[in-house]
């Protein structure tokens, strides 16, 4: 898992935040134009990315369904975000 952390300073001298830990990439629905070649529009309807073949190998980039790469599918990244927000300023009463 990869963290990544950003901190924003508000007009009130305030400071928020924003942690996200990505948890997962998932592959959905195969965007692959096969009528680009005659000027048209066509998608084979393939609904998630199935890999043919093991993670780190070159048959796991080409699903499975369509038997189009990866790259064609749209990339869905899960993730859990948090807010953090603290006050640098003191309050008089």
């Amino acid at each position: 898992m990869r963290r990544q952390k950003q901190s924003k300073k508000a007009s009130n001298g305030t400071s928020t935040t924003v942690k996200s830990n990505e948890r997962g990439v998932k592959y959905k629905e195969c965007r692959k134009n096969h009528a680009a070649n005659i000027g048209g529009y066509a998608v084979d309807g393939c609904r998630e990315f199935m890999a043919s073949g093991e993670e780190g190998t070159t048959a796991g980039f080409v699903c499975a369904a369509c038997n189009c790469h990866r790259n064609f599918h749209r990339k869905e990244i899960e993730t859990e975000n948090y807010f953090d927000c603290s006050s640098n300023s003191t309050t008089n009463k």
